[in-house]
């Protein structure tokens, strides 16, 4: 997004699902920050705001241009980070979660929310922009991490991510035991089969962190015999967030990522890239003129 003479231009989708230039005359409130991006991270969730008009590369970095009359948390000139805005009450609990990150959060709330102990057995499908993180913040985090993937080529890096074992899933190799994991995130394809999901220990539970609009048949039965539940992954709130970024710092955790540039051109080359599975392992738009 950039702002000149006070108008505010951005990339964003359309009815067509075609990438185009829109502007904004949304006046800012007294609670509002202008923030001029210069980084922003692609994900299989803009596909679904490709049909819509909004912003595309939800996750952003940007340098704050303009402060309004109640904002005393930042000032203009620094550099800070963004992701969904959604309309809060500002009153309850759960209100201090207005500005979301999408990936790392994801993953973070889920493994820091949910009682997972340092004994457990963490095992994480898919090894993408939302896995490698996945694999990389619940290793730091002292889980016996298992990585699950279709691909036998992502286990050196898998391995390298500081995963304790890797799995190809579903199994082609005929005769491999997976020992049961306690928890499980699903972070690849939104389509999956959960009946290929029996590697949950007994009172284990999944997590759905990828994103799907369509129906997901359960095999209820199986599932009932063993205990297993599926639990829905809140984002993660403001306060969960700077534990986060505070945690990564100490830790040394950082995406793995390809960049394109913050251009028409950049991300239609970018989302031809995700819908390839070529990216490793986040996409991310650069405004490079800085």
């Amino acid at each position: 997004m950039s702002q000149d003479n006070h108008v505010r231009t951005f990339l964003g989708g359309s009815t067509e699902g075609t990438i185009v230039e829109n502007v904004t005359t949304r006046r800012l409130g007294e609670n509002d920050v202008f923030i001029k991006t210069t980084h922003s991270g692609l994900c299989g969730t803009d596909e679904h705001f490709l049909h819509g008009h909004q912003a595309l590369g939800h996750e952003g970095v940007g340098v704050v241009k303009r402060i309004c009359s109640s904002v005393t948390s930042v000032k203009v000139g620094d550099r800070v980070g963004f992701g969904f805005i959604r309309r809060v009450c500002g009153k309850c609990d759960n209100c201090i979660s207005a500005p979301l990150l999408c990936a790392a959060a994801s993953v973070w709330a889920c493994l820091t929310n949910n009682g997972i102990r340092p004994s457990d057995r963490v095992g994480v499908v898919g090894i993408g922009g939302l896995g490698h993180l996945a694999i990389k913040l619940a290793a730091a985090l002292g889980y016996n991490v298992v990585a699950l993937s279709g691909s036998e080529k992502k286990q050196k890096e898998a391995l390298e991510f500081r995963a304790s074992e890797f799995y190809r899933f579903p199994s082609t190799q005929g005769g491999v035991r997976i020992k049961p994991v306690k928890h499980l995130l699903l972070c690849g394809s939104s389509d999956v089969d959960y009946a290929s999901l029996l590697v949950v220990d007994t009172n284990g539970v999944i997590y759905h962190i990828s994103v799907t609009l369509e129906p997901t048949p359960i095999p209820l039965v199986p599932f009932g015999q063993k205990g297993i539940r599926i639990q829905g992954c809140f984002i993660t709130s403001r306060r969960n967030l700077q534990e986060l970024l505070e945690f990564a710092a100490r830790h040394d955790i950082k995406p793995t990522i390809v960049t394109f540039p913050l251009t028409k051109n950049g991300l239609e080359e970018a989302f031809e890239e995700l819908r390839a599975g070529s990216i490793r392992y986040r996409a991310v738009l650069e405004h490079r003129a800085l």
